[in-house]
């Protein structure tokens, strides 16, 4: 197998790498995690101190510094993955992503509260941050969807990832780029890490976002 120099190069590089054999690739870092490991179908993401994502609503303070693992999907897919947050500090959180640019984009997070519980919140960036906190949790974990059908996005959560519920649909416009992950963050804490298992990858969307369960 012949692979050009370029290409050799790219593989090499520390942030580009086919982490995950069940998604396309390849996968690439955005911002360097703490540490990671892909083994067995589980990936770990740890997130270094002060890391986030945010464009504040209320004073403009930008925040793009947590590690994110990309992979350019299908232009209509559905991704899923059961999140493990190993919370110790408010705003720490395991995250399915959505990225165009650093002022484009969109989290569905598995977050430890302001109010210190675990809580699912999103996050849809079109140049500041619309923040929403939904269902507060009892435990560390949950199964996440993100999917896209046409320009629009859903986001979708489940306790048991048989039965799904609509957590936020939005849309971040016609982005030709559009790239699809895995995400820890720390904003205020020593550092943060986050387990994704179950995950799987199809070139189908989710056809009715509001179907009832």
């Amino acid at each position: 197998m012949h692979i050009s120099l370029g290409l050799f190069l790219l593989l090499c590089s520390p942030l580009v790498a086919q982490v995950l054999g069940n998604l396309p690739g390849p996968q690439e870092w955005k911002n360097k995690p703490a540490a990671w490991k892909a083994e067995g179908g589980r990936l770990t993401i740890t997130a270094p101190k002060s890391t986030d994502w945010f464009i504040s609503p209320v004073d403009g303070t930008r925040k793009a510094a947590a590690p994110l693992l990309l992979f350019q999907p299908a232009r209509e897919f559905t991704l899923t993955a059961k999140v493990t947050a190993h919370h110790t500090t408010k705003w720490d959180a395991g995250t399915l992503f959505v990225y165009v640019d650093d002022s484009t984009w969109a989290k569905l997070a598995l977050e430890k509260s302001a109010y210190g519980e675990p809580t699912v919140v999103s996050v849809v960036t079109r140049g500041v941050s619309d923040d929403c906190n939904s269902t507060v949790l009892s435990g560390e974990s949950l199964w996440f969807r993100v999917t896209k059908l046409g320009n629009a996005l859903g986001f979708f959560s489940s306790a048991d990832g048989r039965t799904w519920r609509m957590v936020r649909a939005f849309t971040l416009g016609e982005a030709k780029q559009l790239k699809v992950g895995f995400g820890a963050q720390s904003p205020v804490g020593p550092g943060m890490t986050a387990e994704f298992t179950d995950i799987t990858y199809v070139t189908e969307p989710i056809r009715d976002f509001y179907a009832a369960p």
